[in-house]
């Protein structure tokens, strides 16, 4: 059994840690106060090829292995979480198009998306159904050769800069729902499609996220993903099990970051004459953290290499939940081993406290992550014996 890294995956890694150490770090804190879209570091993952992770080389992608994947989002999260957000929708959007668009729609956009001269997203959530797809109101009617589609999505991210834009909708009413559900690629400039607002948000900040209205648009029947109505959900569902190592490796990252704030912190900051590292209650803290991160990173790792064989629903779950609870608990941890200044926006804790808890929320709840291992284990589908 191999615990590390290849060859080339640690170079890829080390060439990301140059880039994120140079191009975001030093920016992420007055970028995310202020508001202002980071142009530039979209601008630089065009550069690396990163637009590109999941699409296959034949369309000038870099058709990453999935340890790769993660090792992408833990990076660049470790620098700034709210970014790696515009890598990860485009990300899945690619992936699901790679995997069941038809020929046509793959020549169209790969090539395009691969390069980061047009990106996408995903559209799935509505004001009235997130974790339950199964009861979204967004319809398509058939018209001829096109789709009249109606609807709201909301919590959109890469909205306003995403072109085609995939949209789950129910193309017939069905008993089970999922059996009537398709995905439309929607082009953004249709008549009657709009981004609505921007959702303010507690953290996940430099990324939009957006409501987008569907009034009557019009989408050609040549859009509809895979060419056949009807298998809308099992896209989707595919593409969430990938968003999860994505989640899972954001968690690590972001955690990474805290703990070592933490460390450099508890090295320097003096208490009784002595640094607060050399008292055992700061030592408590930042060994726990430790071995935390270190077993949330080789179960996301873990999952990824499984999921290249094709068994991930469980896995994916387990990295999500477990990496993105680790998240929360080291954040807290480091805000405290800060004191009073963890709560100041001078240091980076206080972003990090802030961009935690979507990693527990995104991509299905921790609840919802929860149910799907236990599942898997009562039903004999997964044991723990792998």
């Amino acid at each position: 059994m191999d615990f590390e890294l290849n060859d080339d995956q640690r170079m890829f890694r080390q060439t990301l840690r140059e880039f994120v150490d140079k191009d975001i770090v030093p920016v992420a804190p007055e970028w995310e106060r202020t508001g202002r879209y980071p142009t530039e570091i979209v601008e630089r993952f065009k550069e690396l090829g990163l637009f590109g992770i999941t699409v296959p080389e034949e369309y000038g992608g870099l058709d990453l292995d999935r340890v790769s994947f993660a090792l992408v989002f833990e990076e660049i999260a470790r620098g700034w979480m709210g970014v790696a957000g515009i890598l990860g929708s485009h990300s899945l959007a690619c992936w699901m198009i790679a995997k069941y668009g038809t020929d046509e729609q793959r020549s169209r956009h790969l090539p395009d998306l691969a390069s980061g001269a047009r990106r996408t997203g995903i559209a799935l959530t509505e004001p009235a159904a997130g974790t339950d797809l199964q009861g979204i109101q967004t319809r398509a009617v058939r018209d001829g050769d096109h789709y009249v589609v109606t609807g709201t999505k909301t919590w959109i991210t890469n909205a306003r800069h995403a072109d085609p834009l995939p949209v789950l909708v129910k193309t017939a009413q069905t008993t089970p729902a999922h059996k009537g559900m398709s995905v439309l690629l929607i082009d953004p400039a249709s008549e009657g499609f709009s981004v609505s607002r921007d959702l303010p948000k507690l953290g996940y900040k430099g990324t939009e996220t957006c409501e987008v209205v569907l009034d009557e648009v019009r989408v050609p029947v040549r859009d509809l993903l895979g060419g056949a109505e009807g298998r809308g959900m099992q896209q989707v569902l595919s593409a969430l099990e990938l968003g999860r190592i994505n989640i899972a490796a954001r968690a690590v990252g972001v955690s990474q970051c805290a703990y070592d704030a933490a460390l450099a912190y508890a090295r320097e900051r003096q208490a009784f004459g002595r640094p607060i590292a050399d008292f055992q209650a700061i030592q408590l803290k930042l060994a726990d953290m430790a071995t935390d991160i270190q077993a949330a990173r080789l179960l996301t790792y873990w999952a990824a290499s499984r999921s290249e064989k094709g068994a991930v629903n469980t896995e994916a779950a387990m990295a999500k939940y477990f990496a993105s609870e680790v998240a929360l608990r080291t954040t807290m941890e480091s805000m405290r081993v800060h004191g009073g200044y963890g709560y100041s926006q001078e240091f980076v804790v206080e972003r990090l406290y802030r961009d935690a808890p979507l990693m527990a929320i995104g991509e299905g709840t921790n609840d919802v992550q929860r149910m799907v291992i236990a599942r898997s284990l009562v039903s004999g589908a997964a044991t723990l014996d792998w």
